[in-house]
């Protein structure tokens, strides 16, 4: 029923490719339940881990570990990808993700042993997803129309991601976490079986080759890329438990219910942004509107340590959620344009992908030291300071796409 609905308002939009809409629209719904499955866990995960007895610095220092380990990855899991496909890669990954859930669920009864299981297996399936969706998404993508394509993409990810925390701490809330872990591992288990009624859109037995690769592409971005790391743990998981600790309190279940509403107030301006930055991207206004959105994502780390109650949480939420959808969008047509140019499409995003936890694991080892000499509150107040500054830095990207 959903692929159906997105095949239908897809077919409208763009008749004149329908061939092509079973390839657009699976990729579609099988992102949507992706999404709903780690947004409803991600909801929970470092609010839990801070309700068992682990302080911040122990959390800063467990995602350090964690994006350090996808660095790591990166590379090795690009090759998977390259010989068997990002559809197959996509449905190991999400298996690959149940066993992290499952040692969560299992880390309150039997203490820390199971929080490195889920460690390795949220890694492995984290970074082999990233890539594998990044290759499908940027081979099956409209040259002429990519915009729009991932505004729907963008709108199908905002509507989920808004609803899913909210789904997911009000299940928290009445349940307790432990539940809704369970329950998100069968929505992964089910997340990818929309891919496979087309066949895979790369070659397979495919090897990832440097000899003749453009590394020119990547240093144009390469800076980028790293601050965009750094801004998903900012704006994901720093900010959710901040406002646990400062804002909500963190005593009781109740958390995940507040957490999860004030997470999804940026529906509504999560779709419009899409909508109007996807015919932007398609007008050639897409370096613009990375600039721009750039520097308002800089201004609403800058304003958060002076947030001290929900409703401002709720419209810092709105601003952040405009910018960076601005600037996302626009820097990841650039990327799907760049993969096309490099002519080692699965080595280019495996490359990309591994910059990204660099700047995530480096944000996580930021926060730590920072811990270790001010203490968790006045960390995380300079942590965001120091977010704003590196967040900048996304604008220094140049993408050939966007000097035409």
């Amino acid at each position: 029923m959903i692929k159906s609905a997105i095949h239908l308002l897809m077919r409208r939009r763009h008749f004149w490719r329908y061939a092509t809409f079973s390839e657009i629209s699976e990729l579609y719904t099988a992102r949507l339940l992706r999404i709903l499955a780690f947004n409803m866990a991600s909801a929970v995960t470092s609010i839990f881990l801070y309700q068992q007895g682990y302080g911040v610095l122990f959390i800063a220092l467990f995602w350090t570990s964690f994006y350090g380990l996808k660095v790591l990855l990166g590379l090795p899991l690009g090759s998977f990808v390259a010989k068997f496909g990002p559809k197959h890669s996509i449905l190991v990954s999400n298996l690959l993700f149940i066993p992290a859930l499952i040692a969560l669920a299992l880390s309150s009864t039997f203490g820390l042993w199971p929080l490195f299981i889920m460690l390795g297996f949220q890694a492995l399936s984290g970074t082999l997803y990233q890539i594998a969706y990044a290759v499908d998404f940027s081979k099956v993508k409209s040259v002429d129309h990519a915009g729009k394509e991932i505004a729907y993409m963008n709108i199908i990810e905002k509507v989920t991601g808004g609803l899913s925390p909210l789904i997911g701490g009000l299940l928290a809330f009445v349940l307790g976490p432990e539940p809704v872990l369970v329950i998100t591992s069968v929505i992964f288990a089910a997340a990818a079986a929309p891919l496979f009624k087309t066949a895979e859109p790369i070659t397979l037995n495919q090897k990832l080759s440097f000899r003749g690769f453009p590394w020119r592409l990547i240093g144009r971005t390469a800076a980028a890329e790293v601050a965009l790391g750094f801004d998903v743990f900012t704006s994901g998981t720093v900010w959710s438990l901040f406002t646990a600790i400062t804002i909500i309190g963190i005593a009781s279940d109740e958390i995940y219910a507040a957490n999860g509403i004030l997470n999804s107030v940026v529906l509504l301006a999560a779709l419009a942004a899409s909508y109007a930055y996807g015919r932007l991207i398609d007008k050639r206004r897409g370096r613009d509107l990375l600039l721009f959105a750039a520097l308002a994502n800089s201004i609403t780390h800058f304003m958060r340590p002076f947030i001290g109650s929900p409703v401002a949480v709720a419209g810092l939420n709105i601003a952040n959620e405009a910018a960076t959808t601005g600037y996302s969008m626009a820097y990841t047509r650039g990327v799907f344009d760049n993969a096309d140019l490099s002519g080692r499409r699965v080595t280019y995003i495996a490359i990309h992908e591994s910059l990204a936890n660099v700047g995530a694991c480096i944000g996580a080892l930021t926060l730590a030291g920072l811990v270790v000499f001010f203490g968790e509150i006045r960390a995380m107040h300079y942590f965001f300071f120091i977010a704003a500054a590196v967040v900048l830095l996304i604008a220094t990207a140049r993408f050939p796409l966007y000097k035409k």
